[in-house]
């Protein structure tokens, strides 16, 4: 009588690629602290001056804002994971990853210039697309580039106020600084990397 086949186990984490792995992320870190201490100063300062009724007022007005912005941040969340899963790990990796040159921070220039969408979008975009083999270098030109030629925003917004002529200047000058941005970037993070494994 023959055993049945044993259970397939799942290969130990050194047979899994680097750009596989999910990377763990702390539940509490240091900007979270900082964050909370500056909101514990201000409730001081606002109770001081207008007691607790003006503490209960900005809070009901803040909790609000979060109901009315808190779908946006969900669907940005979703996205990125939805790219994060979806997205094959080697072609990122061959495209952005740390040996893709000069041509990983053109892609990743080039597709934060056309990212539609606000931070909700773009955020969650570029952390999957870290989670998935991109480098800190393509991933910081993506982000550049989205912050300064993003084509929606001077679209609706720098054409029509600041016209033409300005717009297109300013975008011609900007295109030069994501590249920039992404080269410094993987220089200073290998550096910070190297020193930090020594």
């Amino acid at each position: 009588m023959s055993n049945p086949a044993a259970p397939k186990l799942n290969p130990p984490d050194d047979d899994v690629p680097a750009g596989a792995r999910p990377k763990k992320r702390k539940p509490v870190q240091w900007s979270f602290v900082f964050i909370l201490v500056l909101v514990a100063v201000s409730v001081a300062l606002v109770w001081r001056r207008d007691g607790t009724q003006g503490v209960i007022t900005i809070f009901m007005s803040d909790v609000w804002l979060f109901a009315e912005i808190l779908p946006r941040v969900l669907a940005g969340c979703l996205l990125g994971g939805f790219i994060a899963a979806v997205l094959p790990h080697d072609r990122v990796s061959k495209s952005l990853g740390p040996h893709s040159g000069l041509k990983g921070l053109l892609i990743g220039a080039a597709f934060g210039a056309i990212l539609p969408g606000g931070p909700f979008t773009a955020y969650p975009v570029a952390s999957a697309l870290l989670a998935v083999g991109a480098d800190f270098g393509a991933t910081i030109a993506m982000v550049v580039s989205w912050t300064l030629i993003g084509y929606g925003r001077a679209i609706s917004w720098e054409l029509p106020i600041m016209g033409t002529e300005f717009t297109l200047w300013r975008i011609v000058i900007s295109l030069p600084m994501p590249i920039l941005a992404g080269v410094l970037g993987r220089f200073v993070y290998v550096r910070v990397k190297e020193r930090f494994e020594l």
